[in-house]
């Protein structure tokens, strides 16, 4: 097992986790994104979906040894990654046209 692979990337996704439960719980998101997310609660979900994949990619890789299991493995995780980031942008306010804006 390469350790300087799955190290980082477990990190990073307990770090998105905590931020996903933080998000959930008390309705705090990173203030860089602050100003464009509408629902926190909807986001930290989203979050603890995209952690929960790489998690899951890390074990199909590092652990499976049958090579079809892995495959479908890492498919359904890269599946959840791209669910977890949707959501994530479900979240996001709604840019819409502004009429009006006061600037001739």
């Amino acid at each position: 097992m390469k350790f300087y692979v799955a190290v980082p990337v477990v990190l990073l996704a307990l770090l998105i986790a905590a931020s996903g439960v933080a998000g959930i719980t008390r309705g705090w998101v990173l203030p860089t994104n602050r100003r464009p997310v509408h629902r926190p609660r909807l986001y930290g979900w989203g979050q603890l979906v995209v952690a929960f994949a790489l998690c899951w990619q890390q074990v199909c890789f590092w652990v499976l040894s049958d090579p079809d299991i892995r495959q479908w493995g890492s498919l359904s995780g890269s599946v959840l990654l791209l669910t977890g980031l949707i959501v994530m942008m479900l979240s996001y306010r709604k840019g819409g046209n502004r009429q009006g804006s006061g600037t001739p």
